[in-house]
């Protein structure tokens, strides 16, 4: 038999094999594991004293810096909870400017003198790291004794437990910082960016008559594409394996000028890797919401509810590696490239924007009378006019090789900015 005919048939079939997660009563409480690896606010409240809890949550309101003596009882907390969990390490996790998350794992035992170890983690390990930032891209060049860098803990991303059959280990969402205080990852903008909206924001809405919204939050909702290929047609690719994309050969004889995969029955195989993902995903609190068939063939969407951007931000990272993770226990590898294959869809994010008050107003809802409501056509001329003004900037921050060097189909090409309101929004402002 043909060495391809034979991964043909064996990819054919497949079936459930190894850990199976099963299934649940889950209108029994505690049965959905939703956050069960978070360190929540209703984890914290238990944890901590009730002074210190609201100390915390003040702190975390008000953006103000954090009280060292705070610090070590959120610590100690975090420790006792993430032992509870079987985690025997903890890391700072980042965003350095490399496309990737990064961590530095350190144990939370330290031998004793008489042959015993204890476990340890201050609020100085909590809120501070200092990884060697020599190898990490920075910018431009720097003296050797200032290639330092150091992450400190974002306590409005929730510290979390990430699970492996050896062990458990406790995630500490951080940002990355140089010695001289430049930003070295992608976290920073983003949370310098969302503070500055906030401001301007809050001062439009005093002038606008609301007195009770004290801060803007940015929130977000991507739509995660994905494509699953088999192990066996993956391997056989050298391009796709070296640079998750394909650089040579013919499109495919079928691709999908009938849309006929589009929202069409998952696969059983396809099925339980998502099931699975979504499993870990739960735990990990990220709000997943929808799964389904995208329009080219082996392509799949997941995406989650709306969340604060910055959490976001952190799910996401967390998300794709799930799935990567995942797939291979299926004898999958799951492709995050924005376009994989000529011709086709590609594994892009349609991220869903908007702005929200702590009050819960949607500053971006047009409501039943757009054309009279003052609100939101000031923050949506707002936006429009920022797009126009910054598309250089737009353009920048999207600028990267899988963006630019694109294989597929449709959707708009990342050269291009633009912002299409439709038919009623456009006659309201016209």
């Amino acid at each position: 038999m043909p060495r391809v005919r034979l991964q043909n048939v064996v990819a054919a079939r497949w079936s459930p094999n190894g850990e199976a997660i099963g299934t649940l009563d889950l209108s029994k409480d505690g049965n959905f594991p939703f956050a069960a690896n978070v360190f929540t606010p209703a984890e914290q409240r238990k944890r901590l004293s009730p002074e210190t809890y609201r100390k915390l949550e003040a702190t975390l309101r008000r953006g103000a810096p954090l009280d060292p003596a705070l610090a070590d009882e959120v610590a100690e907390a975090m420790k006792e909870w993430a032992l509870e969990k079987g985690a025997t390490h903890f890391t700072h996790v980042f965003q350095p400017l490399t496309g990737l998350t990064a961590e530095k794992h350190d144990s939370f035992f330290t031998p004793v003198g008489n042959g015993d170890a204890i476990a340890n983690f201050s609020g100085k390990a909590l809120i501070q790291g200092e990884p060697d930032a020599s190898s990490f891209p920075t910018g431009g060049v720097r003296a050797t004794f200032e290639a330092r860098g150091y992450t400190a803990w974002d306590p409005t991303s929730p510290a979390f437990i990430l699970e492996n059959p050896n062990g458990a280990l406790l995630c500490i969402p951080t940002a990355f910082a140089s010695w001289t205080g430049e930003a070295l990852d992608a976290k920073i903008p983003l949370l310098r960016s969302m503070d500055a909206l906030s401001r301007s924001a809050i001062r439009a809405l005093r002038l606008l008559g609301d007195d009770d919204a004290q801060r803007v939050y940015t929130t977000v909702g991507p739509e995660q594409e994905y494509f699953l290929i088999d192990e066996h047609y993956y391997y056989e690719r050298p391009d796709l394996v070296t640079t998750g994309r394909t650089l040579f050969g013919a499109k495919p004889p079928k691709g999908q000028e009938l849309d006929d995969h589009y929202f069409g029955s998952i696969p059983e195989r396809v099925l339980a890797c998502m099931l699975e993902a979504e499993n870990q995903m739960a735990k990990l609190g990220i709000p997943v919401k929808t799964r389904h068939n995208e329009v080219a063939p082996a392509q799949y969407e997941i995406a989650p509810m709306f969340e604060n951007a910055n959490v976001c931000s952190d799910h996401q990272q967390l998300m794709m590696q799930v799935l990567q993770r995942t797939a291979r226990k299926y004898g999958l590898v799951c492709l995050l490239h924005e376009k994989p294959f000529a011709g086709v869809n590609g594994s892009g994010k349609h991220n869903n924007w908007s702005m929200s008050t702590d009050t819960g107003d949607n500053l971006l809802d047009p409501g039943d009378t757009p054309a009279e409501n003052t609100q939101f056509l000031f923050f949506c001329a707002a936006v429009i006019k920022a797009v126009d003004k910054h598309q250089g900037l737009l353009r920048a921050s999207v600028a990267n090789i899988g963006q630019d060097h694109r294989l597929g189909a449709n959707e708009a090409p990342p050269a291009i900015i633009s912002i299409f309101l439709g038919t009623e929004l456009e006659k309201a402002f016209e």
